[in-house]
């Protein structure tokens, strides 16, 4: 009989986060997952009985009970605080989401002899494809805690993944991301405000981005990983938004009343994505960018029909 594995997750009442404890839950893990106190626990409707909750105080020395008690073979962290620009007000609590819990975080499983982590970095750490440019502070952080990471990689025998994610997208994600946009836009039929449009985008669907992660676990778990390795999990066929807002438009079957120009980029605007990365040996995005759009659409339609009755 195959031991059940052991999973903690953080970030979990995230887009991405939820998701994965869905399929982990699916493929007969037993799954902990860490939050914050008061955090909408939303996105884990119908999996709550399936998972155990933690509520992390903000203390190490609690961190480290929870890791203990979860005995973990592998740790997923998603958990972050993304600001595509900051202010003075975001420097601290963008310190204490990406770098100081972070190192909670690993610090508690060198304690606790858990050795096996998978992280969650960003493209955005790759500014104008650079080894090392951050976009923004937030990047920043990301690259920050993996620099903290090489210590316990060096002094803990940590073995290590992280995953530099683009743009994710699918269905029943709450973020205030470019489709939800585009979908008000389409009901409303307000002018929406665009930058010229020329940046390329690097969409990858959810569903292929859950599969890296499982990728890289089994990896983890199977001592294949070299002290820590960095993955990215990109599509490989970036598209100018422009574009990507027409054959959104297409797909839907309604006109989109943009206007193109009437913003200007920001600051330090990715024109094109970071392109000389890696990814997780044995995985490829399966679905195509106009095939998820189709399927995000569909699965939306549904359960807009199924909240009706």
């Amino acid at each position: 009989m195959t031991e059940q594995r052991i999973a903690l997750v953080t970030g979990g009442t995230g887009f991405v986060g939820a998701n994965l404890l869905r399929r982990l839950v699916s493929d007969g893990w037993d799954v902990h997952v860490i939050v914050r106190p008061g955090s909408d626990l939303g996105m884990l409707s119908g999996i709550e009985h399936s998972i155990r909750v933690h509520v992390h105080d903000g203390s190490t020395e609690q961190l480290t009970a929870i890791v203990k008690f979860a005995s973990p073979q592998i740790v997923f962290h998603l958990a972050s605080l993304f600001l595509a620009q900051h202010t003075p007000q975001d420097i601290a609590p963008l310190i204490n989401s990406n770098l100081l819990f972070s190192t909670q975080l690993v610090e508690a499983m060198s304690v606790t002899g858990v050795r096996h982590l998978i992280n969650t970095g960003t493209s955005w750490q790759h500014y104008e494809n650079k080894d090392y440019s951050p976009v923004c502070l937030y990047a920043a952080t990301k690259q920050a805690f993996e620099a903290v990471l090489t210590y316990y990689v060096d002094a803990a025998q940590l073995a290590a993944v992280t995953l530099q994610l683009f743009d994710t997208y699918g269905p029943n994600d709450p973020r205030a991301k470019l489709f939800t946009l585009l979908r008000k836009t389409a009901c409303s039929g307000e002018p929406l405000l665009m930058s010229p449009g020329e940046q390329l985008i690097d969409l990858v669907y959810i569903d292929d981005v859950l599969d890296a992660y499982l990728l890289a676990a089994d990896r983890l778990l199977q001592s294949q990983v070299n002290r820590h390795e960095i993955y990215a999990v990109t599509s490989g066929e970036p598209i100018k938004l422009c574009d990507l807002v027409e054959m959104y438009s297409r797909i839907i079957g309604l006109p989109l009343a943009v206007e193109w120009g009437a913003r200007a980029y920001r600051l330090r605007e990715v024109m094109l994505p970071w392109n000389q990365g890696q990814v997780v040996p044995g995985w490829k995005p399966k679905v195509a960018l106009a095939a998820g759009i189709a399927l995000m659409e569909h699965n939306i339609r549904l359960s807009e029909q199924t909240a009706k009755r």
